[in-house]
């Protein structure tokens, strides 16, 4: 009973269509599937989770997200979004908000050109508003079945607005790197690192891997780390790490 006290409601739910490639969270790398390869016209995923907890410690956490990419026989549109806070003992402890779009335009089997921008809310690291803007040539490595390696580089422009007060435009040189690889016919390990290069450069990496438990349901487990070289003063620790588990359905 003390147990049951202490966590009230346990909700994970999940909905949507999964892609066949596994996808690397939106603040790392935001590559799409090689429209060549896509098996489909559309697809997209959607997910959503609460936890609450009471007792000694009341504390609250909700996240939610959406991926929709549209495919072509040479260009491929991809929206997505995600939202998620926390609160303990009635106080807001995190509170995060991403929207962004994307663009991808094969040249040839191995050479495509991209175009990108999002849009980035996180109050409780510093920045009210972080809105970054990159397009440039990518590169396909490998497509093959069990490994998948895309590297991708070009310019780009970054907007901070600071929750303190303030804001700056960043010139930046934007580059990242996605690697998967298919373990078994139901595991996928995925590893995605981004660097926004400029005088206050950002690096974002994500380990993870994927699991189909059956043709419905399948679950990921990553560990993301983002490094700030000058993060802003109500937010002074250059590196955040986070570690998700995510439960999706396939309808």
């Amino acid at each position: 009973m003390k147990a049951l006290n202490k966590l009230s409601v346990v909700l994970l739910l999940s909905g949507g269509a999964l892609c066949q490639q596994a996808l690397a969270d939106n603040n790392v790398f935001t590559v799409m599937d090689d429209p060549s390869t896509a098996k489909k016209s559309f697809e997209g995923n959607a997910a959503a989770g609460y936890l609450a907890q009471t007792g000694n410690t009341t504390s609250s956490s909700l996240t939610a997200s959406t991926n929709m990419t549209w495919y072509q026989a040479q260009m491929a549109y991809s929206l997505w979004g995600n939202a998620s806070n926390t609160s303990s003992n009635d106080e807001r402890s995190s509170e995060t908000y991403q929207v962004g779009g994307r663009s991808r335009y094969n040249l040839n089997p191995s050479d495509y050109l991209f175009g990108q921008a999002s849009w980035l809310s996180d109050r409780f690291n510093g920045y009210d508003g972080r809105s970054v803007l990159a397009a440039g040539y990518g590169r396909q490595i490998l497509n093959g079945p069990v490994h998948s390696l895309r590297l991708e580089a070009g310019p780009g422009v970054r907007y901070d607005d600071y929750h303190d007060g303030g804001h700056e435009t960043h010139a930046l040189a934007y580059g990242a790197a996605s690697y998967q690889w298919q373990l078994t016919d139901t595991t996928k390990f995925i590893q995605g690192v981004s660097v926004l290069g400029s005088d206050d450069t950002t690096v974002n990496s994500e380990t993870g891997l994927q699991v189909a438990i059956n043709s419905h349901f399948s679950l990921k487990m990553a560990y993301n780390v983002t490094w700030n070289q000058n993060p802003p003063s109500s937010a002074p620790d250059k590196t955040d790490t986070k570690t998700t588990i995510q439960l999706s359905y396939a309808m």
